[in-house]
């Protein structure tokens, strides 16, 4: 035989399918500014310069 399938016995109404979605709403970023370079950045990540709280933690090597 077949697989059976969950299937609702009724209709969610509008209403509830838009709160059961109620924390769906897409949040905006946590944008910081970075204390070395002055760009905006995500917080805990490393700079674009290599710098990571205004320390140097990562030395970006030149093409030969």
């Amino acid at each position: 035989m077949g697989e059976v399938l969950a299937v609702p016995k009724r209709k969610k109404s509008k209403s509830r399918r838009n709160m059961h979605r109620s924390h769906h709403a897409i949040e905006p970023k946590n944008i910081v500014v970075c204390t070395t370079t002055g760009e905006f950045m995500l917080p805990h990540n490393i700079a674009v310069d290599g710098s990571y709280k205004g320390k140097r933690v990562f030395i970006k090597q030149q093409a030969e």
